[in-house]
């Protein structure tokens, strides 16, 4: 008789406790332990009560300004007056210190890191994987799915908040994100989230499509005298 092979019985149910698996003929259950977004009409709407921690976030744009760092900035303001670090990879925009200042957030908590488009996406990787940040900015542009996939793996592997900015023609390609959002007519749609069914209305800002003040494309920083 050939050998018994033993198998961890364990790691399914790992896997299902999770909330990885999808368990059919189960409606999906509510998990509370979010990291609150700042906007209590958004944490209505989300499963978890605020951003996933943990957890890819995938912010889908049809252009670039349309209020996507003030969707994070009161629960970046939060985290960095809490003393936590916080890392925006290659932005394409030059962050500009007073208008973050005035937002809220500690810029002796806020990290930049400078890359090129070939290492800004194993940059992005790494600050999530690292451990030593609470939440990772990023700009995947030409991100695929196993890009997005290692991604998640890293920040749940690093306990980090992660927030990929794309393009919104990625919005009909399958993502491995917990959550992701869409930017359509000056509200913020959820086209996916984990552990709970999608809301069915949007999540309108109070100062929908407004940038964070002062920020400039970093080739306008560069050639201004």
């Amino acid at each position: 008789m050939g050998a018994i092979v033993h198998t961890n019985v364990a790691t399914l149910d790992a896997l299902l406790s999770a909330q990885t698996v999808w368990k059919a003929g189960r409606a999906p259950v509510s998990v509370a332990g979010g990291e609150p977004t700042g906007h209590a009409a958004l944490d209505a709407l989300l499963p978890q009560g605020g951003w996933p921690r943990r957890a890819l976030t995938e912010l889908l744009l049809p252009a670039d300004g349309v209020g996507e760092l003030a969707l994070l900035m009161p629960a970046l303001a939060r985290l960095t007056q809490a003393g936590e670090v916080v890392v925006a990879v290659a932005p394409p925009y030059l962050p500009y210190a007073p208008a973050w200042q005035r937002a809220g957030v500690d810029l002796r908590f806020l990290e930049i890191v400078d890359a090129d488009a070939r290492d800004a996406l194993w940059a992005f990787e790494q600050c999530l994987r690292s451990g030593a940040c609470v939440a990772v900015l990023g700009w995947p542009s030409h991100a695929d799915a196993q890009a997005l996939r290692r991604l998640q793996v890293a920040a749940d592997s690093g306990d980090c908040l992660g927030f990929a900015f794309r393009d919104r023609r990625h919005a009909a390609n399958p993502s491995p994100a917990a959550l992701r959002l869409e930017h359509l007519q000056g509200a913020w749609h959820v086209r996916k989230c984990r552990g709970g069914n999608l809301p069915s209305q949007a999540f309108v800002p109070v100062q929908a499509g407004m940038p964070v003040p002062g920020t400039l494309p970093t080739h306008v920083v560069a050639t201004a005298h």
